[in-house]
């Protein structure tokens, strides 16, 4: 089989639906794959693509295509076209798509669970992967009764991604009532959002808190902070449209059908790692411990900011929280502990002297405790998914 695969490399998403498209060829036969970017396609046109396709002796062609294209004429030379969803989906041929609104869902319902009031979403414009997600989540914020508490960007435009209205995103974050939970269409303007945040001087997470979608591991963890994502099964997703698209060189009748992929987990990292509190002091306690969590601080430490005796901070803490500040303490550092392990190849004991833990055997014992596989085993289980 050969197959042209035409999609925005600079992200994780291509490299996750490829490598499931790989995992199928492995059972069955070695595919032949022509990566190329949308910028070739833009370039050569949609005949000129497919007189390529032609030259090349392609079998199958996945990709972002416009709705303008005619993308049915790819079955009249005998070669299979898939749509990656883009900016709308096809009726003609199949579509890789989601379950966009379940996404949003997903992404409220941890919001709402940590306690936000107010929310935001920040996607793109006539997009419809961007627009589904949102009305996932703005129906969530609905039933949970927060439906007025619901705050909209989707002024960018897809075909300009790196060109943004920097006034507009300014006045909107800053006229969104904090804490705030904001949702972002996908990682990579989760990134963007988290750069304004910076740069303007919001707390992220104690003032805006934020989520992004397909859990791209190298960007989620080069952010600042890390971001928080929804991991879609995008492995799976690739698998199985290569079985489709395999039976359906071999049998020109069948159609095909859309992949619809679905939302797995929600990856948390520091973007959202906190909890909405209207209680000053906890939030008090929540900001100095999100704020020295590569330092080996102890619930004393805490104490020494926050005017409680020790009994009624615990106790309004697992209050707001559904924990204890130990237990918040050391989740949030074995979640930096694995931020650190990806973003570097540094030896772990280094990385635990970074995060003032002498004793690698302890720290290890209780990343392991945590996570399910010792800092050694994570590190190479994610690096390999990342194909690094």
């Amino acid at each position: 089989m050969r197959l042209i695969f035409i999609t925005d490399f600079t992200e994780q998403f291509a490299y996750r639906l490829l490598r499931g498209i790989i995992n199928y060829s492995r059972e069955t036969e070695p595919w032949v794959v022509c990566k190329m970017p949308p910028s070739v396609k833009k370039q050569k046109g949609l005949d000129g693509l497919l007189d390529f396709a032609i030259k090349w002796k392609a079998d199958v062609i996945i990709g972002q295509f416009l709705p303008t294209e005619d993308v049915s004429v790819f079955r009249k030379y005998g070669i299979v076209a898939i749509a990656q969803d883009y900016i709308k989906k096809f009726d003609c041929i199949p579509n890789i798509t989601a379950d966009y609104e379940g996404t949003g869902a997903m992404a409220a319902k941890r919001f709402i669970s940590r306690g936000f009031q107010n929310f935001g979403f920040f996607g793109y414009r006539n997009v419809c992967w961007s627009d589904d997600r949102c009305k996932g989540f703005h129906d969530q914020l609905v039933e949970a009764g927060f439906g007025d508490h619901f705050y909209k960007y989707d002024r960018q435009v897809i075909d300009s991604l790196w060109t943004y209205d920097q006034k507009g995103i300014e006045k909107w974050l800053t006229s969104i009532p904090k804490p705030a939970g904001i949702m972002a269409c996908d990682d990579t303007q989760g990134a963007v959002l988290l750069q304004f945040c910076n740069a303007m001087g919001i707390k992220v997470p104690s003032q805006v808190a934020v989520i992004g979608v397909d859990n791209d591991e190298v960007m989620c963890s080069l952010t600042v902070p890390a971001l928080s994502s929804v991991n879609v099964d995008i492995e799976r997703g690739g698998y199985e449209t290569a079985a489709m698209a395999e039976r359906m060189v071999k049998d020109p009748s069948y159609e095909g059908e859309d992949i619809v992929l679905r939302p797995i987990n929600l990856v948390a990292r520091m973007s959202s790692n906190v909890f909405a509190t209207k209680d000053t002091a906890i939030l008090q306690a929540l900001q100095f411990i999100s704020a020295n969590v590569d330092h080996k601080i102890t619930v004393p430490d805490v104490l020494k900011e926050v005017p409680l005796s020790r009994r009624l901070l615990e106790q309004r803490f697992l209050k707001e929280t559904g924990t204890t500040i130990y237990k918040y303490i050391s989740a949030l550092r074995m979640d930096r502990f694995a931020q650190l392990l990806l973003a570097s190849n540094d030896p772990i004991a280094d990385i635990a002297a970074r995060m003032e833990e002498p004793d690698t055997k302890s720290i290890s014992r209780r990343f392991q405790m945590v996570k399910g596989c010792t800092p050694t085993e994570y590190r190479k289980q994610k690096l390999r998914k990342l194909g690094r």
